[in-house]
């Protein structure tokens, strides 16, 4: 897995979760959402690039 992409899926994941806290802090359900959303997003980025490294090899 490139850095450069295993760092921008860890980062989307924290932001994602922070986003997600927030939400559930303040009872904001679209931002609890999005943060839901966002991790999701950096999970498939992550799966992908995993997927990539096993038919490089």
């Amino acid at each position: 897995m490139s850095n450069n992409e295993k760092g921008q899926a860890k980062a989307e994941q924290a932001k994602g979760k922070l986003k997600e806290t927030a939400g559930r802090a303040v009872g904001n359900e679209r931002l609890t959402a999005e943060g839901r959303a966002e991790q999701a997003k950096g999970d498939a980025r992550q799966a992908k690039e995993k997927i990539k490294d096993v038919f490089k090899h």
